[in-house]
């Protein structure tokens, strides 16, 4: 995981301890905080390297299929089943299981999932005598399981089975001088995924990234530099080029003076970049008054909660740096 802040430095020492350790592991972070990625650094540091990394996504498989797809078939279970498939489990036999946002499993497959975590024991859809598989689990999601488990929506005696490791995975806003370095090796990757020519960032839109609040985090900077990049004709990305790659970037603090960037902007991006900071400016001062609370903050400036809520994600604010500690 490239980074050199405190924060990754820590993340991949973790990891590497991990790797030695052959339990479940349990990975929350946020939406595009490279969760995957993380685990197969797990996986690929771990004994296991020369075996499948197998991922899925909870969320795409449907109630009615979660014991097919975990377990497979045999021949005869069901009408069109002419032959014996195996499943998941199977595939990842030797290897890691990796079962990305796990909270997104029914009822169903959470009971499903618990019952082969208990022993590794399986029993494919229409099969006789129970199989052993040696697959390792490792879960993400983008949500709080020990909060999902307080409210009902995930049972708490999975979430000790897939809780055996933990990590934390740090959003990009918490890794300090990240950014720069990421965005330096993403414009490097698209010039060589484009067989284009070498591009860099102006030291303006440089101080527009790093005062940036990455609601979707690596991700979302992999997305803008490709962007950027499309939107240059030179070889330098300025702020003019990074705000027509992505005009949210006009309402971050470390952005100067639209009045003085008027003339290098143009009329029109100007006028884009003096809306944005005034939108930005003002919600940064709404949630702190209201503490981070959204529904406060709606009534305080008499707007729609749900158009508040679509307004914060815009400029990337989150609501977490305002409550009270």
């Amino acid at each position: 995981m490239l980074g050199q802040s405190q924060a990754i430095q820590a993340i991949r020492a973790q990891l590497q301890r991990y790797a030695s350790c052959d339990v479940q592991v349990l990975i929350e972070g946020e939406t595009g905080t490279g969760k995957e990625l993380a685990a197969r650094e797990i996986h690929y540091a771990s004994a296991r390297r020369d075996h499948p990394f197998v991922p899925v996504n909870c969320g795409a498989i449907p109630d009615s299929l979660i014991e097919n797809e975990l377990f497979g078939h045999d021949r005869g279970a069901f009408t069109d089943a002419k032959g014996a498939q195996p499943g998941l489990i199977d595939h990842a036999r030797g290897g890691t299981l990796f079962l990305d946002e796990v909270d997104a499993l029914s009822d169903k497959g959470q009971v499903t999932l618990l019952r082969f975590l208990q022993d590794n024991e399986y029993r494919p859809v229409g099969g006789g005598a129970a199989r052993v598989s040696d697959a390792r689990i490792i879960a993400a999601t983008n949500a709080c399981l020990e909060q999902q488990v307080a409210a009902g929506r995930f049972r708490r005696d999975l979430h000790y089975r897939l809780h055996a490791l933990y990590l934390r995975l740090p959003p990009l806003r918490e890794r300090d001088d990240d950014v720069a370095l990421l965005a330096a090796h993403f414009i490097e990757a698209v010039a060589a995924r484009l067989h284009g020519p070498a591009k860099c960032w102006g030291e303006d839109a440089m101080q527009a990234l790093a005062a940036y609040a990455w609601p979707g985090n690596v991700r979302e900077l992999d997305n803008v530099a490709l962007r950027a990049y499309m939107c240059a004709d030179g070889a330098v990305i300025g702020l003019a080029e990074l705000l027509a790659a992505e005009p949210a970037f006009a309402g971050t603090a470390a952005i100067p003076d639209c009045r003085a960037n008027a003339p290098s902007l143009g009329f029109s991006a100007a006028k884009t970049h003096a809306i944005r900071k005034f939108e930005h400016d003002y919600l940064t001062d709404l949630m702190q008054q209201a503490g981070g609370n959204i529904s406060a903050a709606a009534r305080l400036s008499g707007t729609e909660r749900r158009q508040l809520g679509k307004l914060l994600r815009k400029h990337g604010i989150g609501t977490q740096q305002f409550r009270p500690h």
